[in-house]
């Protein structure tokens, strides 16, 4: 079975466009990186994953139930953070644990006290008085502490410091560890590059890709520079895989594609002071999928 499975989901504000048909697969136990920028359908697509939007067709399950028809089933399985975290304001952070425990039938907050411990997070004020970023921590604590199988977080360490963002990361990695599942929006994509096993990519409302990190990361060119000791006797810019190649003076730049064996071999018989070829990241592959092709007006959509 599969953590989370849509066919043909989509959702329509009246005549505004929030999500295309969208089909998608989760298996448990990974971490699944959900990218777009602001207003491409992430959020949209989360909160119909949780029962909160009714599609407007196709179907989604999580953990094979159906997240509109049974979403009682589905929030008794599910974490969520949504990306603004709203508190009530009179409670402190314990007791808000323990009424969320309460409300799940148990009294068990231990893993909860556990991950507030790590994030630093002090539980006897008033949450009408913690800033955002501890607000965020509380958030975090509320989605993890009854250990669910599936964890669907928007944006979890918006407002959070480094220490409290390397905190987070760990606690996913142990999560996908124990064989629970992750479905993870984020603007910080050098995050998700740390802790993905897959990724997909949204695009006003749109899937336009969905990969293994690794292999998303190896179908995009390498970065290339190169220092000259002398004026260079080779022509780089004619070699197959090489583009946007500029050289001034003795230093040249470009952007290589496949094997570097070639590129080795030309410059065998140059004089070289230095030498770089570095991959391209997550954000690289990110900003490849949203670099503009044409001028055409885009859709109105929603986030």
């Amino acid at each position: 079975m599969n953590a989370i499975e849509t066919h043909a989901l989509s959702k329509l504000y009246g005549t505004n466009l929030g999500l295309h048909p969208l089909d998608l697969t989760v298996r448990p136990g990974e971490i699944f990186g959900f990218l777009g920028p602001n207003g491409a359908g992430k959020t949209t697509t989360i909160r119909t994953l949780m029962g909160f939007l009714r599609p407007t067709s196709g179907t989604a399950t999580l953990m094979g139930r159906d997240v509109w028809r049974e979403r009682e089933a589905v929030h008794a399985r599910v974490g969520y953070l949504p990306g603004d975290v709203h508190l009530p304001r009179d409670l402190s952070a314990r007791e808000l644990l323990e009424r969320s425990a309460r409300l799940r039938g148990s009294r068990d907050v231990s893993y909860g006290l556990e991950v507030a411990s790590r994030l630093e997070l002090r539980l006897t004020p008033q949450l009408g008085t913690l800033s955002k970023g501890n607000r965020q921590k509380v958030g975090l604590v509320l989605a993890l502490m009854h250990r669910p199988e599936v964890l669907l977080l928007d944006e979890p360490t918006d407002g959070l410091d480094p220490l409290a963002q390397e905190t987070v990361l760990e606690v996913l990695r142990e999560t996908s560890a124990q064989g629970r599942t992750v479905f993870l929006s984020s603007h910080v994509l050098r995050e998700v590059e740390r802790v993905a096993d897959r990724v997909a990519i949204l695009r006003q409302g749109r899937l336009v890709r969905v990969d293994a990190l690794n292999v998303l990361k190896a179908s995009l060119p390498q970065h290339l520079e190169i220092r000259f000791a002398a004026p260079p006797m080779v022509n780089l810019t004619t070699l197959p895989g090489m583009s946007k190649a500029h050289l001034a003076g003795l230093n040249f730049t470009g952007l290589w594609r496949g094997n570097p064996e070639a590129l080795i071999r030309a410059l065998a018989a140059e004089s070289l002071i230095g030498f770089s070829l570095v991959p391209s990241s997550l954000e690289d592959a990110f900003l490849e999928e949203y670099r503009p092709t044409a001028q055409v007006p885009e859709p109105s959509h929603v986030a």
